[in-house]
């Protein structure tokens, strides 16, 4: 019995084994398909003069420009799937996509753009950029232009594409080559308690990143600086140092791909000309006049036009979190022309009136986008007579921002109690005629629970990252000992605590900051309970509004925050996802006033996709 119960054992642990080589080889097979689909190609860009192209004047361009691009995509690099559904709605407008040349035409000969004309840049050289980017330049007869930085050549960085793979994509015919410059550094870094750091290279960069100001500049805006601000170099040094930057540009560039290319974007942008000082400003200018046909000196807004010099064209570098209608709304009000704004599920949208902004339902996401410096506005339909209930909603738009629910509300919205979270903090105001009142407000990093920082702590937090970054990076021994003397002294000096009586560190907040918060609350009479994140918030909060309304969702930007890479965004996309509502009664089974998550087959559909991504990622990931 015990034999037979061993080869039972056996033959089910070998039965299970196979089943799971057959899912290993069919998910190796899946993500084969997708890399080959995504890198072989036997389609050819056709110009846009061979296509039923409007003409209507002399309308400019829109250059947009994106960091990277990745399979799932995160704050800072762009999806393949969101990449696609910006651009594919920007072919629904009618936007077809122009190149260099058409570009150089347009200001040397007076050549007229298409009506809806689209410069579409891609920087930093990345490798997964031309796999993710290229079926979707193919799909949609879009072509691109590849910037890179030929430093990275001799270093032979595998995230990076090197000069045979880059002429293999001029051979697809949907990308062009564009440069960076030389290399990426930064200069005259100062950290966020005014610590001289000078020079960091990129690595070195990110490491103290979280502690560093925008006090801080690109090695070619400048002299190089001390602490004092006063020049490290000599105005002969200075040319010396920039000129051989461009200098490297030319001639690896000539030597790898035979050919300097056309198109530059000069780092830093806004500087109001070619640097921070003038007389670095010349150098520059000679310098990007003699090797390039245009320069992109300006960021934050995608409209170029005639009276633009080629030499100091704008880009606007759209954000991996923006949703599609984010997008087109920067687009309609840089342009000042009308766009026609995305919805999603039609059927959906019947449930909710727009009032200001645009919504987009996805599956059991809405997505609410504001106006630019304003709001965006829905109210629930036949929702006027909602008094007590129980609301729960997933709140997944960035920290940094305005996601707010309307409780009870009139239609003018001279009454009503409201729920809300405003730059990561929780709100609940009312309003009954006069002006709104503040109820109740709780900083959601201490309901988190996370600790509270004094201003010298940080200081000695940030010291000891710098000090373990420069040890990491020294360029001989004898540095390295001497930073790490340093650092054994920091570590132990003290640093006096918010208890010991000294100044609270307030964070700015980064426009970028994710956020993902469950709301779930209770109104019932004049009392009302709220739970964040499961925790609770606020229990039996006294309400004066006892009177039946509707419900509103808005949104609105945080004012700038802390961006170092987008200065000009002014529009937010609040993200409500899965917004249950019912009555309060105190009922075993509540009656449900609003459910927006997908039910039956279609729910059973969106789970199905969520997981086979999932397995696909984490193949992606671990083989």
């Amino acid at each position: 019995m015990k034999t037979m119960d061993k080869e039972e054992f056996t033959a089910r642990k070998n039965r299970k084994k196979a089943v799971r080589t057959l899912l290993e080889i069919a998910f190796i097979l899946a993500v084969l398909a997708i890399f080959i689909t995504a890198v072989f190609t036997l389609k050819t860009y056709v110009p846009y003069g061979q296509q039923s192209t409007r003409f209507a004047g002399d309308k400019g361009f829109v250059a947009l420009s994106y960091f990277g691009v990745e399979r799932i995509g995160n704050q800072t690099v762009i999806g393949e799937e969101r990449l696609q559904h910006h651009l594919q709605a920007l072919q629904a407008q009618g936007y077809v996509t122009v190149t260099q040349q058409d570009i150089l035409d347009y200001y040397q000969s007076g050549k007229v753009l298409p009506e809806k004309s689209l410069y579409l840049i891609f920087e930093d050289g990345r490798r997964d950029t031309a796999i993710f980017a290229q079926k979707i330049l193919e799909d949609l007869n879009y072509k691109a232009t590849m910037l890179t930085y030929p430093e990275k050549f001799a270093k032979k960085d595998p995230k990076f594409l090197m000069p045979k793979e880059l002429k293999d994509l001029e051979k697809t015919t949907f990308w062009e080559m564009g440069t960076n410059g030389y290399r990426l550094a930064f200069i005259n870094v100062f950290d966020r308690h005014n610590n001289y750091l000078g020079e960091l290279e990129p690595l070195e960069h990110s490491q103290v990143q979280p502690y560093l100001s925008r006090k801080y500049n690109h090695y070619l805006m400048d002299y190089i600086r001390d602490e004092y601000d006063v020049p490290k170099e000599s105005q002969r040094k200075m040319k010396e140092r920039i000129s051989y930057d461009y200098e490297a540009v030319r001639d690896i560039y000539s030597q790898s791909l035979g050919y300097v290319p056309g198109m530059y974007i000069l780092m830093h942008s806004n500087t109001g000309s070619f640097g921070n000082n003038d007389k670095v400003s010349a150098v520059n200018d000679y310098w990007m006049k003699t090797l390039f046909k245009m320069n992109f000196n300006r960021e934050g807004f995608c409209f170029n036009q005639r009276n633009s010099s080629i030499y100091d064209l704008t880009r606007m570098q759209p954000q991996a979190y923006w949703s599609v209608n984010h997008l087109l709304m920067r687009i309609k009000y840089d342009i000042n022309q009308d766009v026609a704004f995305v919805t999603g599920d039609a059927a959906r949208q019947k449930s909710w009136e727009l009032l200001k902004g645009a919504l987009e339902i996805q599956g059991e996401t809405m997505t609410l986008t504001s106006l630019p410096t304003a709001k965006g506005l829905i109210r629930l339909k036949n929702s006027n007579d909602f008094s007590d209930l129980i609301l729960s909603v997933g709140l997944k738009g960035n920290k940094l921002g305005l996601q707010r629910i309307y409780l009870r509300a009139d239609d003018n919205l001279t009454r009503f109690v409201a729920v809300y979270i405003f730059n990561n903090v929780l709100y609940v105001t009312e309003k009954n005629g006069g002006a709104e009142k503040e109820l109740f407000a709780l900083n959601l990093d201490r309901h988190d629970g996370k600790p509270v920082l004094s201003i010298p702590e940080d200081k000695k937090a940030a010291e000891i990252r710098e000090l373990e970054t420069f040890i990491k990076y020294a360029d001989s021994v004898e540095k390295a000992k001497l930073y790490t003397e340093r650092l054994k002294d920091k570590t132990l000096q003290y640093a006096p605590t918010v208890a010991d009586g000294a100044q609270e560190y307030v964070p700015a907040l980064s426009a970028h900051a994710k956020g993902d918060r469950l709301l779930a609350l209770s109104l019932g009479g004049d009392r009302l309970s709220i739970t964040v994140d499961g925790k609770e918030a606020v229990k039996d909060l006294p309400i004066s509004n006892t009177k039946a309304g509707a419900i509103y969702l808005e949104t609105a930007w945080g004012e700038y925050g802390w961006s170092q890479r987008n200065l000009a965004d002014d529009v937010y996309d609040g993200v409500f996802a899965k917004l249950m509502i019912t009555e309060n009664t105190g009922a075993e089974k509540e009656k449900i006033l609003f459910d927006g998550r997908l039910q039956g087959f279609s729910a059973v559909k969106y789970k199905i996709k969520g997981l086979w991504e999932a397995l696909i990622n984490w193949f992606i990931v671990h083989l």
